[in-house]
């Protein structure tokens, strides 16, 4: 799959899945929202209920910044399938103008983040490389 084609699935998609690895070298998924802003793509840690404030995600992106976001399409006719990756560099925003234009971006894609702003922290990923697969040609 095309660099742009890839691009343009991850940024029509509203969700993801974000995979990080920690210190101990164990795996760890979780499905995010996000918003994509050239080379970068924000995420933020929402408002909804959490057993910790201690993420798992934020720990690992703060022992091991390398981290990868699956995007898909499934359905029962096999030949619509498709994924794209995007591997890249994690790190939590410190800087309040990115911080607020994240959450801006974030705000503008899902309506319910204008009822909920997300607190944060907000987390950039610099997508270094892209990868996809399609049924379709």
């Amino acid at each position: 799959m095309e660099a742009a084609e890839a691009r343009r699935r991850i940024a029509d998609s509203r969700v993801a899945r974000l995979a990080t690895v920690g210190d101990d070298g164990r795996p760890h998924i979780v499905p995010i929202v996000f918003a994509l802003d050239g080379d970068k793509l924000y995420f933020a840690v929402d408002a909804k209920p959490k057993r910790t404030a201690n993420l798992k995600r934020l720990k690992n992106i703060a022992a091991n910044a390398s981290v990868s976001v699956l995007v898909d399409h499934y359905e029962k006719d096999w030949t619509r399938l498709w994924w794209v990756r995007a591997d890249g560099t994690a790190r939590i925003v410190t800087d309040d103008t990115e911080t607020h234009r994240a959450i801006e971006l974030l705000t503008r894609r899902y309506p319910r983040y204008r009822e909920a702003r997300p607190p944060g922290p907000v987390v950039a990923i610099h997508i270094h490389r892209l990868s996809g697969w399609s049924a379709e040609p």
